[in-house]
């Protein structure tokens, strides 16, 4: 089991961050701290696998508190927990080598898609002892995989390349949840289910459709990358 330490000073994201790492039965948590100090301190003393890191704290903040931790060489993971968007913040998480980083507010199952992602890098290198060039290459591969397909509870590959296949085909154009059901072949309840996942993670857009003669819906349309 993972024994995982909460650094948050904010007392309800906290209560919320224990709350959603008792849900995971691969986790423990051995301690709470409200400032980069004070977790600084716990980590000198004790024994922890992952950080719940968030960034704007007193006393020391995420990203100092991060840099003391690789300074001092004590061996720690962490997710970053944080309302900043900013690239430069992500850039600076990147560099100090988390493992995930959240913005606020997140929902649980992006939450525990996070500490999947930890499992499945730290699965990939429990068993080995020696490494060649072509083991590094499986574990780094692996591991890009294991946490590229780790979808929420009720979220399968398959069916969302179904709906992201259809969507695409017709690129152009606006979908309600129900549309998309009758063209796929799958029920409205089910669809409006990975609409909310396409939508939440970038991959389609939605907006409330007010003329529709009767109650509001959202419309679907696929989000295209531009280069």
């Amino acid at each position: 089991m993972y024994k995982v330490l909460i650094v948050e000073d904010d007392p309800m994201v906290a209560m919320i961050n224990e709350q959603y790492v008792r849900r995971n039965k691969n986790f423990e948590i051995v301690g709470k701290c409200s400032d980069g100090l004070s977790a600084l301190s716990f980590l000198e003393n004790n024994a922890v696998d992952l950080l719940i890191l968030d960034v704007f704290m007193p006393k020391m903040d995420g990203f100092e508190t991060l840099r003391k931790i690789r300074n001092k060489q004590i061996t720690v993971d962490a997710i970053m927990v944080t309302a900043a968007n900013e690239r430069e913040s992500l850039e600076e998480a990147l560099h100090l080598g988390i493992v995930d980083y959240l913005v606020k507010p997140f929902t649980f199952d992006r939450f525990q898609m996070a500490l999947e992602k930890y499992i499945a890098q730290n699965n990939a290198l429990r068993y080995i002892d020696t490494l060649s060039q072509k083991s590094i290459d499986h574990i780094i591969d692996n591991s890009r995989k294991n946490s590229d397909v780790l979808y929420p509870k009720g979220i399968q590959e398959k069916t969302l390349q179904l709906i992201m296949e259809y969507l695409k085909t017709n690129n152009s154009e606006w979908f309600t949840g129900d549309e998309i059901a009758e063209k796929v072949g799958l029920t409205g309840v089910t669809v409006r289910r990975y609409m909310n996942y396409l939508a939440e993670s970038g991959r389609v857009i939605g907006e409330m459709d007010y003329e529709t003669g009767g109650r509001p819906c959202m419309r679907y349309k696929v989000e295209l990358k531009t280069t």
